[in-house]
């Protein structure tokens, strides 16, 4: 009935694994789940993998080479052998224990190909080193239900995701996209394309991983790169996400050299502010679009 497809790199994804395959039990349905690494260094986090392998009805692969994010999700698509695949990223874990049986309710009672469950960060502050992962997931991810269902395209992200497999095999994640970011948003724009609906529920997963802010600053420098590369591939188009949306302004008054100027020189302080205990999200969004502008400056 059900394919938990979880691509991971490394990662120690036993313990979301152990989960799911106890509700998935106790919900007396036909299951699979299959968790794939994407030629990640071999460690410890690789001997618990390999520890999903002795659960019934799931297994732990690793790919010879790296396929990236988009590519991964496909290979495993391919694999799995039930109508119905749940999407999950390896650093998420259920909300609650009817989390499965939740979507069970919705496959055996409703007729759309699309579940979105959202995503919650804990309410517990993490320690200063992580605070700007956790405020940005907590302002921009972690989105009520009513403000989903209103803009349904928006605010849907692949981590926790339930959708036919006729339609990712119809629709699978673009295969030009190698590089960390924009990936996801390629896919939904795709499915709003297509018209076809993503229903939002309330059954949240929760975001585990929280990486340091340094870390999760330097993931955005990768992420606007492949940006850039997306849009100059016309992959997506200007008016796809705010920020090159305000980009395209900027660019359309011949500011983007000044913009660029204005990052190089507060750069620094914009860090500062962003490591610090209190991180603004409206000095994220600053930094975002001034990085951005440089990018551009050929």
């Amino acid at each position: 009935m059900i394919s938990v497809l979880i691509p991971t790199y490394d990662y120690n994804t036993l313990p979301l694994v152990t989960e799911l395959h106890q509700q998935l039990s106790v919900a007396d349905i036909a299951f699979e789940i299959i968790v794939q690494d994407d030629a990640s260094p071999l460690n410890s986090n690789t001997d618990n993998n390999q520890k999903i392998n002795l659960l019934s009805d799931c297994r732990f692969e690793r790919n010879d080479t790296n396929l990236g994010r988009g590519q991964n999700r496909n290979a495993l698509i391919q694999k799995a052998q039930f109508d119905w695949v749940l999407l999950m990223d390896c650093d998420m874990f259920p909300k609650s224990k009817g989390f499965i049986q939740n979507y069970i309710h919705q496959i055996q009672n409703s007729n759309h190909s699309v579940y979105f469950g959202g995503l919650q960060y804990r309410a517990e502050k993490p320690e200063k080193s992580q605070l700007l992962r956790w405020v940005f997931g907590k302002s921009r991810e972690e989105i009520p239900l009513s403000k989903r269902q209103s803009h349904p395209y928006d605010y849907c992200l692949i981590s926790n995701i339930l959708i036919r497999k006729t339609v990712l095999l119809e629709h699978p994640f673009n295969t030009a996209i190698y590089q960390y970011g924009y990936e996801d948003l390629v896919f939904i724009l795709e499915l709003k394309k297509h018209r076809i609906p993503i229903i939002h529920l309330e059954n949240e997963a929760f975001h585990l991983n929280l990486e340091s802010s340094a870390i999760f600053l330097e993931k955005f420098h990768s992420s606007l790169q492949n940006l850039q590369w997306i849009l100059d591939h016309q992959i997506l188009q200007a008016q796809d996400t705010a920020l090159t949306r305000t980009y395209a302004k900027i660019s359309k008054f011949g500011l983007t050299r000044l913009a660029a100027f204005c990052f190089r020189i507060s750069q620094s302080l914009m860090t500062k502010q962003l490591l610090s205990a209190k991180p603004s999200l409206f000095v994220f969004d600053l930094y975002r679009l001034g990085y951005f502008c440089k990018l551009n400056l050929r």
